[in-house]
């Protein structure tokens, strides 16, 4: 579908980035340190340190795909929110503590204290290449939507939007990333809630009350309660929420820098309460509408070409066709806003772990604060052309893309265990930790490969969902891990 923006519409968009360049330019002046550029000097207050929390998971993908979702099968997405809760708890007690004792910017340093440099090394590492393929994936399906509405080409727009990106966070660092969080999550946060009063309007609306159409199509169901891990169960949605939310908030650079910017432990605790209390609420609206749209169209006269109307493509035709002037180009805006708002953070925190992780540790060990502030505006450049550069790839090689973007999290899969060993004070040695991850990135290879396959290998098949391999990874890592501590154990016992 095709849908052009007017000239209102297309200035509000021109407007919006300009906003976002002169806020870059606002806090370069403010940025002078390298802390200042990494962690804004830890003077971010609680509440906006927990807006760029609940930024950090939402992008383009999600205000699109979680209507999607709800669209085409039911609010399954809502327990991957509800879990969070729990995690949340578990995090500020157990978490948080931790880091803010050791004064730690980079997360992976915390692995290193813990279970030495090769752990640092190996999560840091990984890390960095899922950044680069974060912000490709982001910057390329922003830009697809974009081409929806307005008559440009994909990759000026990838090139204009990761530009844009790049300029406002290389000159304002942590401070400009979080305050440009805030501005994005209001016009985010604003377009979906007028978009669910607009479509409430209509669903319940007398004589046709539409609402009831979802209802009878069970639209707000959270899914099959069977025991089962081969299908998107409840059980399925349980085990990849509690798992991811955890990698999140504990294991991830995205989440917890923004978390280490504020002033003390008190504080990291309540952005990080404030983030998950508004992305639960956030969550159900997104579903809502994706249920409500559903009910919108199942009376015909409302639908100009059905066979279109699946999932990812139904939210965008909506805006276009039954959005006002002016408002269409706010609510592009927003989604522009959850795009942008994902990969500044993406490249802030590739700037800092490729400072704190690589240069301060191997190249130069006591750098002054002009070579360190040039070092991480650098780098935020080189990791954004880095982005752009994959998501150009991707227009003619998405599936080569895909496969780049599946073995990076295949090679990251190891992270969140290494993580839970590490605050539990698990001891094993660096042959035994190896060993442990190496063997969660097989059982994630056989997740991710090891299927649909020739009847003669059937036994060596996988059948569960993929959506909780990693999950999965995890757990056997663990259990080796625990398997070399009783042996540890045991063997002076059989020595003597």
């Amino acid at each position: 579908m095709n849908y052009q923006l007017g000239t209102i519409d297309t200035s509000i968009l021109i407007i919006y980035g300009l906003i976002l360049v002169g806020m870059g330019i606002y806090f370069f002046r403010k940025t002078k340190t390298s802390e200042e550029f990494m962690v804004a000097g830890r003077s971010i207050p609680a509440w906006a340190a927990g807006i760029a929390v609940m930024s950090a998971y939402t992008s383009s993908v999600s205000y699109i795909a979680v209507p999607g979702k709800a669209f085409d099968s039911n609010w399954h997405p809502l327990i991957f929110a509800m879990t969070a809760i729990p995690v949340t708890w578990f995090v500020t007690k157990y978490v948080i503590p931790h880091y803010r004792e050791n004064n730690i910017i980079s997360v992976y340093k915390y692995l290193e204290d813990k279970i030495g440099e090769w752990g640092r090394v190996y999560a840091s590492f990984s890390f960095l290449l899922f950044m680069i393929g974060r912000t490709a994936v982001i910057l390329y399906l922003s830009s697809l939507l974009l081409t929806s509405f307005i008559d440009v080409d994909i990759r000026t727009l990838i090139v204009i939007i990761g530009a844009v990106t790049i300029v406002y966070t290389l000159m304002g660092g942590m401070e400009a990333v979080i305050w440009t969080d805030v501005m994005q999550s209001v016009i985010m946060i604003g377009g979906v809630l007028f978009v669910g009063y607009l479509l409430t309007t209509e669903i319940f609306a007398k004589p046709e009350y539409l609402i009831q159409n979802a209802i009878d199509a069970n639209k707000f169901s959270l899914g099959d309660t069977s025991w089962s891990l081969s299908s998107r169960t409840v059980w399925v949605m349980i085990i990849y929420g509690l798992s991811e939310n955890i990698r999140n908030l504990m294991a991830d650079q995205n989440y917890t820098q923004k978390y280490a910017s504020v002033a003390n432990v008190k504080q990291a605790k309540r952005s990080v309460w404030f983030a998950m209390l508004m992305y639960l609420p956030l969550t159900i609206i997104f579903l809502y509408i994706g249920s409500a749209l559903f009910a919108f169209y199942s009376g015909t006269e409302n639908v100009l070409d059905p066979s279109d109307l699946k999932g990812d493509k139904v939210f965008p035709f909506y805006i276009a066709t039954e959005l006002p002037v002016g408002m269409k180009g706010l609510i592009i805006a927003a989604i522009l806003a959850a795009s942008m708002s994902t990969i500044d953070s993406a490249l802030n925190c590739s700037a800092t772990v490729l400072f704190e992780d690589y240069y301060t540790k191997y190249f130069k060990k006591d750098p002054n604060e002009k070579n360190s502030i040039n070092f991480l505006r650098l780098s935020t450049v080189v990791w954004g052309i880095f982005g752009i550069l994959f998501a150009l790839l991707m227009i003619n090689a998405k599936s080569a893309l895909d496969l780049w973007w599946q073995i990076s999290g295949i090679f990251g899969g190891g992270i969140l265990g290494l993580f839970i060993l590490a605050i539990s004070n698990v001891k094993i040695s660096k042959k035994q930790g190896i060993i442990s991850v190496i063997f969660s990135v097989f059982v994630i290879l056989w997740g991710t490969f090891f299927r649909e396959l020739s009847p003669e290998y059937s036994w060596l098949e996988c059948t569960i969902d993929p959506i909780i391999i990693g999950a999965i990874g995890t757990a056997g890592l663990l259990s080796l891990a625990l398997l070399f501590v009783a042996i540890n154990k045991f063997r002076p016992a059989l020595n003597k």
